[in-house]
């Protein structure tokens, strides 16, 4: 299953919301989705979502802190792991149990750090505080073959100027998700994006 290099990051969403939510997420075409730790009885979201959308969606845990979390991740099912920060012992434990690894980075050292413990792909947040310019510096540096995902401060509307600086994929927060909206207003949000992504990279 190929997947667009795009992260639904759905924190505060509840396990009575999840599977709903996730839905209008996958049929606008976004299968990557992310429930943050710090999200009310996170595992149980997870567990449900894993469930319903088995061999449809990538389902993981963010705000992964902790070697126990992701043993704990382990045990629900969970696909992969995003974090805020750059834990090397997080990213091999991450790794030793099979799962895919985004570690949070915003510097050159932290990047290489990541890559060297074994990630997957570098979560660069938050990006609003380096912007395109710094994400295009850091590129340059960076394996050519190792996913960088923009995350915090991209949205629809400027997507195209993230793709541009060489980002391969972003995480959206809040621009697709808050507590307690719908899953109409998602689907709306997330079809906007997906439109955003596939034109960007078209014209790329």
């Amino acid at each position: 299953m190929n997947h667009r290099q795009l992260i639904a990051i759905l924190r505060g969403i509840t396990p009575e919301e999840a599977v709903e939510v996730t839905a209008a997420l996958v049929d606008a075409g976004i299968t990557m989705i992310e429930v943050p730790l710090n999200s009310p009885r996170p595992w149980q979201s997870i567990s449900n979502m894993r469930k319903a959308f088995d061999g449809k969606a990538l389902i993981g845990a963010g705000t992964v802190l902790t070697e126990q979390d992701v043993d704990d991740l382990v045990s629900f099912e969970g696909q992969f792991v995003v974090s805020p920060n750059c834990d090397v012992e997080v990213i091999r434990a991450t790794k030793r149990a099979g799962l895919q690894s985004f570690p949070g980075v915003l510097t050159p050292s932290e990047c290489f750090a990541a890559i060297q413990a074994g990630a997957d792909g570098l979560k660069i947040f938050p990006a609003s505080v380096i912007g395109p310019s710094g994400v295009k510096a850091m590129k340059a540096v960076l394996p050519p073959k190792m996913p960088v995902y923009a995350v915090g401060g991209v949205d629809a509307e400027n997507f195209d100027v993230w793709v541009q600086a060489g980002v391969d994929g972003a995480g959206i927060g809040g621009g697709l998700y808050k507590p307690g909206e719908g899953a109409k207003i998602v689907h709306t949000r997330a079809v906007a994006l997906v439109d955003a992504y596939d034109q960007a990279f078209a014209d790329h």
